[in-house]
């Protein structure tokens, strides 16, 4: 990849060997924003240092938006020795924070042995996963480049543990507080408030083709609310996958200019980065991703906005999601039949819209506190 081997050359154009920087990686654009909320806090402590910004990911390096505190952004250079050592070299940063999972033994080791810190955030331990097992010594001992582990949940620390680390601390998730942070932005998006015109809204985010099949029945209900959907991957293939299964008005975003927006029933979202705010508007939310193999988005997102959420059947590895179907604000459907009177049923009753809601958005409250566990570290461990 091309991107990947013009690393080296963006650090060296960017960072001098003199230079205080501070080092972020995240898989992919999910872990950015979960790890935000603590990348924030230690660019705004550390104003010296230069910011370096790695991804593993095209669809976080892509979609990332240009930050005033990012100095450099980066793809993670392939994980050989030779390229670990040139990459820690040329960042040589004070603190490295890694999210969750995307563990590279080699870059870890390289970090190491140039003195680097290095802290892992939001992590998730699980006996299936390739530390536990006998061929996963490499990526096991690759754990100790870090001086402390911040874990979700206790499961996780317990592992962790029974292997001989002690420097793990239970914080929670980070992506709570980053969600929380999300609603008290600014939404100010008046041309989403023309088009719904003061009726009930269904706003189905990060959909893929085989989620379109599911909601289209709902979608296309006579009489029904308006609805905004938001593709996960936007080309011209998936719009038109879209568009042909809409058998009312509909009209993308990108030529909302010179239209009157509420004549229409159905607003396709074809640019990035609206998804979180919209979801402010919607009085029921469907997340994609569980109705195929594709993984589910976040569920966290509409959850704190107080609404009543639906997604589909494959959910079982995504903690977050059993959690807020175990609470009762969230339901699972594998029908378009099913999903069509789930969602009818909860647009009629706006009292039970309420309750559902509500538990949403007291669930994400109830787990925030992540991000402060770990600043609280981070400040009695100056760089």
């Amino acid at each position: 990849m091309l991107g990947r081997k013009s690393s080296l050359r963006i650090l060296s154009e960017t960072i001098k060997p003199t230079d205080q920087t501070l080092w972020f990686h995240c898989a992919s654009l999910g872990e950015f924003e979960q790890g935000r909320t603590v990348f924030e806090f230690l660019a705004s402590q550390n104003p010296n240092h230069k910011i370096i910004l790695s991804f593993f990911s095209p669809s976080g390096f892509e979609h990332c938006p240009n930050l005033s505190w990012i100095t450099a952004k980066v793809y993670l250079t392939l994980d050989s020795k030779s390229n670990a050592a040139q990459f820690a070299a040329a960042a040589h940063p004070s603190l490295a924070v890694f999210v969750k999972y995307d563990i590279w033994p080699n870059h870890l080791r390289a970090l190491y042995h140039i003195g680097g810190r290095a802290v892992l955030i939001s992590a998730v331990f699980r006996p299936h996963q390739i530390y536990f097992k006998w061929y996963g010594k490499l990526f096991m001992s690759a754990l100790n480049a870090f001086e402390h582990i911040f874990v979700q949940d206790e499961v996780s620390q317990s592992y962790l543990n029974q292997h001989g680390f002690s420097e793990v601390t239970v914080s929670g998730d980070t992506r709570y507080d980053r969600v929380l942070n999300q609603k008290v932005s600014e939404i100010d998006l008046p041309e989403i408030e023309q088009f719904i015109n003061g009726q009930l809204c269904f706003v189905a985010g990060s959909i893929w083709p085989e989620d379109m099949d599911l909601i289209a029945p709902f979608v296309n209900m006579p009489q029904g609310p308006k609805s905004i959907l938001v593709l996960h991957e936007i080309n011209p293939d998936k719009i038109k996958y879209i568009q042909r299964h809409l058998s009312k008005p509909s009209i993308l975003y990108s030529e909302r200019e010179g239209v009157r927006l509420e004549d229409f029933d159905v607003l396709i979202i074809d640019c990035i980065g609206l998804l979180s705010r919209l979801y402010h508007f919607a009085d029921v939310a469907f997340v994609g991703g569980a109705t195929g193999n594709t993984g589910l988005h976040n569920v966290l997102e509409p959850a704190v906005f107080g609404c009543p959420i639906v997604i589909g059947e494959n959910y079982s590895k995504f903690p977050e999601a059993i959690a807020l179907i175990e609470n009762g604000g969230m339901t699972s459907v594998s029908h378009p039949h099913v999903l069509y009177q789930t969602v009818s049923s909860m647009m009629e009753d706006p009292h039970e819209r309420l309750r559902l809601g509500r538990l949403n958005a007291q669930f994400v409250a109830s787990k925030s506190g992540a991000t402060a566990i770990i600043n609280s570290y981070l400040r009695s461990h100056p760089l």
